[in-house]
This record gives structure tokens, C-alpha cells and sequence, in this order.
């Protein structure tokens, strides 16, 4: 099938990164997608090979001068130019029209997902698009996931790419990878990890000007060495996760990368002004873990709880629990998640079914 999908890049590369990701999964299962983007530099590290069947157009408000395609996808309800609705109502035959959603563990996303929602206004009026809510559960979309991936995961020697990476692990060192928006904790973590041997490996962004602010030109402390990495394409990304004793992400992306690199992570969601994204957090980590009278997940719950407080108070708090232990609780949830159908297959699906 044609696909238009579309994606505005609001900040921190998280809408690019499932954008792409979604279409170069459709992309290597055959189908033809026009990915429409206000802002295309960041694929040209994200993604510099781009991917078979996928053609990226940067964001007009001209009408385009191709057939209607047979879906469309807004990202995240970014809303297409008007004068590409005004050429798909010109149209004798109506796409499919999908709102993909931001992954939710809340229950509305369960309730919401596949509803209609038909249009009352605009060049599309009458027409009627549906939502799309990847999630955590069987009643939702699912979280994307190529195929293979865990195969390729399981196959992975870290050590051997690390060393290709020109980033050797010494003898003893664990590896802790931290991707997170600005967060005053980040100082007080650098203090507790400096206590063990540490390989830090710190992607570009806020928290790596933060690592280079406190630990100065020669990025170390104590038994802890940090790496300043450059941009790395998703593949790479995914490898770096995979080479991690433990991880910190953020946002939605690395989150469901990290999910499927099956090590301990902690999640910095992104922070809403009105406080709503600590009822998000809650939310998933009551889909992922037992009640807080489990005593591994109880350590997990509060680690998460003050990372995302984001103070240099709660970081005196805050104590990682022991790594097997936390181990086997995202293996055994990853293997839960494996075990439902991916996104780009329920899309399909789902698509097959309005169609």
C-alpha cells in the first residue's frame, strides 16, 4: 500500500524517532511510505543510509502532485497541511485514516483505542479517522518492534562493539548509559556511581552538557569515567542500550528500546507543567510491576519516583537496587510483551480490517 505519514517535531527527537521507526518497519515489510516532516536534519544522523521503500518529504503547504495514498498517518495528532486535505477530498476513494497516539499505560488508552472519530468541520468533513493507542496491553496497539529484534539482541557481543566503538570496557567496569533530559539529580548519581568502577556513556543532549559541566575537560570522577559520545543513528542507539548494565532514558523512543534490551533502566517521562506525567508514571509501572509490598519492586517504584523529582534533594535518597534482581523483572515483562503482536502488525491488521 501508499502510505503518508506525517510528523511534526515538537523538541527532543522523540516524534522523529517513532516516526522513522514505524516507517522503515513498514518499509521492510513492502510497503511504500512518504514520511512528511517539518524538520528531516535530525534523520540525517538518526537514520544517514535511510531505508528501502521509504521517501522522505520535507513538510508543504502546497498540494502534492501524486495519487491519494491508501493510509494516512498523523503522528501524534500533528494535523496535515490543509491543502493536503483539500487533495484528498478531491479524491474518488477515501484512506484509511489513522491518529497515532503517544504511548500510554493509562487505562483511556485501552478504552480509546481504534474508536472513530469523525470529522465535523474542515475540507475532510463527513469523513471519519480512527485512533491508534500503542500501549503495554493486548487491548491497545502494542509497542513497535521489528522483526528479529530479539534474536539480533540475543546474538549481540557488547564487549566486541564497544572495543569496534573505540569505547573498551576495563577490566571490572560496568557500563551505565544515561540519556535523560535536564535533571538536577544527575550530579548526585555521578557522585554514587563514582564509588564502583563506571564506563558512563552519555548521548548527546542536556544530561551530556550537565556531565561535562560537573566533571569538567577530563570527565572523571573517582572510579567513574564518562564518554562524551557523538550523534549515533538508531541502530547504534539500540546497540548502546544493548552494552548497558543499566540504563537511563527518557521520553518514549528509548524507553520502548530499552524495554526490549531487557537490563535495568530507569524512565525519565517527559514533565508536564500540571504535574500529570507522575500519573503516567504510575500508571506504567503498575502495568509492569507487582504492588509495593514486593520488596524488588518497592526499591524500583521509589527509584523511579525520585529520578523523576528531579531535585538535588532526591538524589540523597536514592539508592539503585541490586542489578539481577531488577534483571529479571524487565526480562520477565519483555517476555509478557514479546509474546502480543507488534505495532506495525497490528496496524496492518487493523488497516486490512477499515479498508
Amino acid at each position: 500500500m501508499r502510505w503518508d505519514l506525517f510528523c511534526h517535531v515538537l523538541d527532543n527527537l522523540g516524534d522523529v524517532g517513532v516516526c522513522w521507526r514505524l516507517a522503515s518497519d513498514l518499509g521492510a515489510r513492502g510497503e511504500s511510505v512518504h514520511l512528511t516532516i517539518d524538520d528531516p536534519g535530525p534523520l540525517g544522523w538518526l537514520a544517514p543510509l535511510g531505508a528501502p521503500g521509504v521517501e522522505v518529504r520535507r513538510w508543504s503547504e502546497t498540494a502534492p502532485r501524486r495519487p491519494a495514498a491508501d493510509v494516512v498517518i498523523e503522528a501524534f495528532g500533528c494535523d496535515p497541511p490543509l491543502a493536503y486535505l483539500e487533495h484528498l477530498a478531491a479524491m474518488a476513494a477515501r484512506p484509511c485514516w489513522i491518529n497515532l497516539e503517544y504511548l500510554s499505560a493509562e487505562g483511556f488508552a485501552e478504552r480509546a483505542h481504534g474508536l472513530p472519530s469523525p470529522q465535523q468541520f474542515g475540507p475532510l468533513q463527513g469523513w471519519v479517522k480512527h485512533f491508534f493507542y500503542p500501549g503495554f496491553s493486548a487491548r491497545t496497539g502494542g509497542l513497535l518492534r521489528e522483526p528479529g529484534l530479539l534474536q539480533r539482541r540475543a546474538a549481540f557481543q557488547r564487549d566486541a562493539w564497544l572495543h569496534a566503538q573505540g569505547w573498551p570496557r576495563r577490566p571490572g567496569e560496568r557500563v551505565v548509559t544515561l540519556f535523560s533530559y535536564a535533571n538536577a539529580s544527575i550530579p548526585g548519581l555521578i557522585d554514587q556511581l563514582a564509588a564502583e568502577a563506571t564506563l558512563l556513556m552519555v548521548p548527546q543532549g542536556p544530561a551530556q552538557d550537565c556531565v561535562r559541566a560537573e566533571l569538567g575537560p577530563a570527565l572523571t570522577r573517582g572510579a567513574l569515567r564518562a564518554i562524551a559520545m557523538p550523534w549515533i543513528s538508531q541502530t547504534e542507539f539500540d546497540h548502546l542500550l544493548w552494552s548497558a548494565d543499566l540504563n537511563f532514558v527518557r521520553g518514549e523512543d528509548s524507553l520502548v528500546r530499552a524495554l526490549w534490551a531487557g537490563s535495568p533502566f530507569v524512565w525519565q517521562i517527559y514533565p508536564q507543567a500540571d504535574g500529570a506525567h507522575h500519573r503516567k508514571l504510575h500508571a506504567f509501572l503498575d502495568a509492569w510491576l507487582p504492588g509495593p509490598a514486593d520488596t524488588v519492586s518497592a526499591s524500583i517504584r521509589r527509584l523511579f519516583d525520585l529520578w523523576n523529582a528531579g531535585t538535588s534533594a532526591s538524589v540523597q535518597q536514592l539508592q539503585l537496587p541490586a542489578l539481577e534482581p531488577w534483571a529479571e523483572a524487565v526480562q520477565a515483562w519483555r517476555g509478557r510483551l514479546a509474546g502480543q503482536d507488534d505495532l506495525t502488525s497490528q496496524l496492518l491488521r487493523f488497516i486490512a480490517q477499515k479498508r
